[in-house]
């Protein structure tokens, strides 16, 4: 048997780096709670009905089926015995392994409010994409059978948390369908009346780039109908809308659909590995690592992706796919390294650039010491999410999408599902007076 090599987590780091295994004397084995490798840049299009699921997900035993020392297992890790090597799962089934990668990612976080999860949903999940596909799509729904007034100004009334990039492209893409797609589906109501509100604690949106970026993202986002509220900090969410403080005082937001981007937290194996091993964790529960990302103490135990606290010239490596990408490349060559008996040099970032789209023909980009935004940068921001795709017939089917969508202002995954998918039960009212073209 040659060296085993458990991988917990199908996300970027860990993908490829079972990938990069390929041809090589290992056993690896990777582990995740999911059958398909999920391609997150993309998700909030599912959320917005762009594309469907299935194609931004690639099944992980079809991308690793032709790596015959690799092998998929469908399974939820609970626990790790770093003095057995042994990773344990939740049917209590145990995996022994010579060197273990932990690429479990990150989840939601709420800042202490874990109560807002239930009407501010986050995008980390199909399942969340689809939720909140479906809240905003009955949002439209229940608006346009109301016959109160208030009601429906609530109803058409969005608030997205967080002015990153997550939630710069959510509001970006909830100013294109409510001018847009919607625009002739409906009689009652007029969609492109909605009010769209972002919602961002910093003094600007997009706070990892430029300031004179940010400015031309907010100015396309006022171009789509999406106001910006930056310096304000939510302190309740509600059924009826969110609660700010701003420096002016307190402000409200009356709204039926809130949606959450403003941060995010380390998966729980953080703090079993903390528990297991002592490594420290840093405030949003990341694994300190060392520069070669292992970890105190237990060199046979490497983290990457957004579980790791990588520090780079005196900043955390930011958790984005290529900061990923690149970690779970390096484990694997670590890996190989240390059996041949040599060294490797501590892992560094190679930060090819940053791009960030607000919506059609409007996008930021910083690559290298060129900064630009607009038409270019949106190209530019095509052909690289393209390009990172796992499956090529995925990147086809994508690349027909989009270009469907670009010439009829269409978004064909307008599906409403789930346990909320009505709109009510009983008699559907009679319908209030048209609106106004």
């Amino acid at each position: 048997m040659g060296h085993r090599v458990i991988i917990v987590g199908g996300g970027f780091a860990g993908l490829y780096a079972a990938q990069a295994f390929r041809g090589q004397a290992f056993d690896v084995t990777l582990i995740d709670r999911r059958n398909f490798h999920l391609f997150q840049p993309l998700l909030y299009q599912v959320a917005t009905g762009g594309l469907s699921p299935g194609e931004i997900s690639s099944p992980l035993r079809y991308v690793l089926s032709k790596q015959k020392n690799t092998r998929v297992l469908l399974g939820e890790v609970t626990d790790i015995d770093a003095q057995a090597r042994e990773v344990v799962l939740a049917d209590s089934s145990r995996y022994p392994y010579d060197t273990l990668i932990v690429a479990s990612g990150s989840t939601h976080h709420y800042f202490g409010h874990p109560e807002w999860a239930a009407r501010a949903p986050g995008l980390k999940t199909v399942e969340d994409a689809t939720e909140i596909r479906t809240r905003i799509l009955l949002a439209f729904e229940r608006a346009e059978k109301t016959h109160n007034a208030e009601e429906r100004a609530a109803l058409l009334t969005f608030v997205v948390v967080g002015g990153g990039p997550t939630g710069v492209e959510l509001a970006g893409a909830l100013g294109e369908i409510s001018r847009d797609t919607l625009k002739a589906d409906f009689r009652s109501i007029n969609p492109a009346e909605s009010r769209i509100f972002l919602v961002e604690g910093n003094n600007r949106l997009l706070m990892a780039y430029p300031p004179e970026l940010s400015a031309k993202a907010e100015q396309s986002l006022i171009e789509l109908g999406v106001q910006s509220r930056v310096g304000a900090r939510v302190t309740a969410i509600d059924d009826d809308g969110v609660t700010m403080q701003t420096a002016s005082g307190e402000a409200r937001i009356a709204a039926k659909t809130v949606l959450w981007a403003a941060g995010v937290q380390a998966s729980p194996l953080g703090k079993i590995l903390a528990d297991r091993t002592g490594v420290a964790l840093d405030s949003a529960g990341r694994v300190c690592v060392a520069g070669d990302l292992s970890i105190a103490d237990h060199p046979e135990i490497i983290v990457v992706g957004d579980l790791a606290r990588v520090i780079q010239n005196g900043a955390q490596v930011p958790g984005v796919a290529p900061a990923a990408m690149q970690q779970g490349r390096y484990a694997a060559r670590l890996i190989s390294a240390r059996q041949r008996g040599e060294a490797m040099a501590p892992f560094h970032y190679r930060d090819k650039g940053s791009l960030a789209t607000i919506g059609r023909n409007r996008a930021v980009a910083v690559i290298g010491k060129f900064r630009f935004s607009g038409y270019l940068a949106w190209l530019l921001w095509l052909f690289i999410h393209l390009l990172y795709i796992v499956e090529f017939e995925s990147r086809v089917l994508i690349a027909i999408q989009w270009g469907f969508a670009y010439f009829t202002f269409n978004r064909g995954a307008r599906l409403i599902t789930g346990a909320d998918a009505r709109v009510e039960d009983g008699a559907t009212p009679s319908l209030p007076p048209r609106a106004k073209e």
